[in-house]
């Protein structure tokens, strides 16, 4: 490494918080009001410790030595037995739950900017956490009182950790062709059968058990997605007062790409017929209660995004620094020392580019948080629904736009180290096998543009954009306000008014029954809303620059506004060439035959 990397710079996280979004205005609801600045700042305090002395310090280890399968059973690097204690001491498992689930009841706002951290320290030690928060959440909301006392609070307090077990090596992101069977039990549980694929995290040997959330069909169900069902599956099942076998068979592990730290593994239920599953929440209502986690989870992997692309960033920025290469383009004597690559154009524009990507990019996930806190606790019906409403349209694009930006700042890293980018003695590279995967993780790329286009933007008569348009609007008004160049607010309202045109030509579309057409841009509809949705993400952020600067010279709010300033001018052209594809429908990979490859 070149330096020692900040992961994140402390006055990022104060910035976003205090200048940006606002979070004094949620610590006074009342589901947030036993915390306040110092509170917080302790949390985050605690956190960035961590991250910076104790977890990235780990990555590269359990990078390079990935966990192991032999004999039906998985061990891990041998750090994580002493790691997961330590992120389980953080408190963070039951930070956001509320005080009768045993929690702290910290907004998801802080949670989000706690998280970023640990994972841009370790994103593979993070994971078991983050996974293990998201199914004891299912237990909390779902399950029953004896679940809750059985299996809930175990996962909370670090004892057994969770999974997440949806795909099917047949279905494979297809839930409505899930298999798994789940047939009624005389002592009121489920025998369960089936396979799962690509289940990250189920097993370790570093926790006493590990509680898989199953979805599974029970016999008699009806077809697609309509007749899932929600099973907490553990590993070792209770038995009176101990822990026995449970019939749930680790098959094979996944050699991966990157996540090396967290192994992904294909199991088994049920090859002896005793896979015990207990029923979560009512039958046949399996997707919607999954999709609490898989919300979670989406958001988990945008911030994920994030992470991976900082760490790399800030890597980047330090090599840039030191390393001694070239002339400016005007020195003729070449007896001259060699500058430091940063004062080459070129550098500074791949660094900038990150820089936008990374910050606009933990802006953007920030935002989407705020919302999910409003959502759950804002004083009103109306608050709490246009919340949720913001957040359902934000989430698909917070999951996207880090991961797959984030993958070509990444690879923006690798260059900026030149040959040594692409050598494993660099981690820069590592962190590019790190990022591909976020773009597959907790549905594709690809997935997330329909869930956008079709079910998001159409909610209520599309009146999320409604009210994004009103969230924008606000912030160009706050723009102008401080003095920021008012150009950049009316590009910015430009660029919606495409999106709207375009929006209003799809909805047209599916509503003369022309799903296919409606559907064909997607991908182009999804990178229009991100860039849009950055670009409102740093005008707001070159508001909050704008206005302390008229406190004096501050060159990290500088910074903010030649990002600020380059995304504007850079990215937010594209929606109009973004918006016309959707609205031509051109058709070039839809009428090639598929022997035309």
């Amino acid at each position: 490494m070149a330096t020692g990397n900040p992961l994140f710079a402390d006055r990022e996280t104060s910035f976003l918080l205090w200048q940006v979004h606002d979070l004094p205005s949620l610590l006074t609801l009342p589901a947030f009001r036993a915390h306040s600045p110092e509170s917080v700042d302790m949390v985050l305090g605690a956190v960035r410790r961590f991250a910076r002395e104790v977890l990235l310090p780990t990555w590269r280890p359990m990078d390079q030595d990935a966990p192991i399968f032999r004999d039906g059973r998985v061990s891990t690097h041998p750090l994580m037995k002493s790691l997961y204690p330590q992120l389980v001491e953080l408190g963070l498992l039951e930070a956001v739950r509320p005080v009768e689930a045993g929690g702290q009841a910290l907004p998801w706002t802080v949670f989000s900017l706690a998280s970023v951290h640990l994972m841009a320290g370790n994103l593979s030690a993070y994971g078991w956490l983050g996974l293990t928060l998201g199914a004891a959440h299912l237990i909390e909301v779902f399950g029953s009182a004896a679940l809750k006392d059985g299996f809930m609070r175990k996962m909370y307090a670090g004892q057994w950790t969770g999974t997440m077990a949806l795909t099917e090596p047949q279905a494979g992101s297809s839930l409505a062709d899930v298999k798994t069977r789940a047939t009624p039990a005389p002592d009121g549980t489920y025998r369960i059968a089936g396979n799962k694929i690509f289940i990250s995290g189920a097993d370790n040997d570093f926790a006493e058990n590990v509680v898989h959330m199953t979805l599974a069909r029970i016999d008699g169900a009806p077809a697609g997605t309509k007749g899932l069902s929600l099973f907490a599956v553990p590993r070792l099942r209770p038995q009176g007062e101990r822990l026995v076998d449970n019939d749930v068979q680790v098959a094979g592990m996944i050699h991966k790409l990157g996540w090396r730290g967290i192994p992904s593994l294909m199991l088994n239920y049920g090859e002896r017929g005793d896979c015990h599953g207990w029923l979560v929440g009512a039958p046949h209502r399996g997707m919607p209660q999954m999709f609490q986690m898989m919300n979670e989870a989406r958001i988990m992997v945008g911030l994920n995004g994030v992470a991976t692309a900082a760490v790399a960033y800030q890597e980047a920025l330090a090599y840039a620094r030191v390393r001694l290469q070239g002339r400016s383009l005007t020195e003729k004597d070449a007896t001259r020392p060699p500058l430091p690559i940063i004062e080459h154009p070129d550098v500074r524009r791949m660094l900038l580019r990150q820089k936008a990507v990374v910050e606009g990019g933990l802006s953007l996930l920030v935002a989407t948080s705020r919302q999910s806190d409003l959502a759950a606790h804002g004083e009103t019906p109306q608050v709490r629904e246009r919340a949720q409403l913001l957040l359902d349209l934000l989430t698909p694009i917070a999951k996207t736009f880090p991961a797959e930006r984030g993958f070509e700042a990444n690879a923006l890293a690798v260059q900026i180290h030149g040959g040594y980018g692409y050598a494993s003695e660099y981690p820069v590279e590592g962190w590019l096998r790190d990022q591909k995967l976020n773009t597959l993780h907790e549905g594709t790329s690809g997935i997330q543009a329909l869930d956008l286009l079709g079910r998001k933007v159409p909610a209520q008569g599309g009146a999320a954009l409604g009210f994004l348009r009103e969230e924008v609007d606000l912030t160009i008004a706050r723009a102008r306000g401080a003095g920021v160049d008012a150009a950049w607010g009316e590009a910015l309202r430009s660029a919606l008014e495409h999106v709207t045109e375009a929006t209003a030509v799809l909805a047209t579309a599916g509503m003369e029954g022309n799903v296919e057409r409606m559907m064909l841009h997607a991908a182009d509809y999804l990178d229009m809303l991100s860039v849009v949705a950055v670009a409102w993400q740093w005008l707001l952020q070159a508001a909050a620059a704008q206005e302390g600067l008229r406190r004096g010279p501050d060159v990290f709010l500088e910074g903010k506004l030649r990002a600020a300033q380059y995304w504007i001018h850079t990215e937010l052209p594209r929606v109009a060439l973004l918006a016309q594809l959707c609205r031509s429908g051109e058709e070039s990979y839809a009428r090639i035959p598929a022997d035309g490859f």
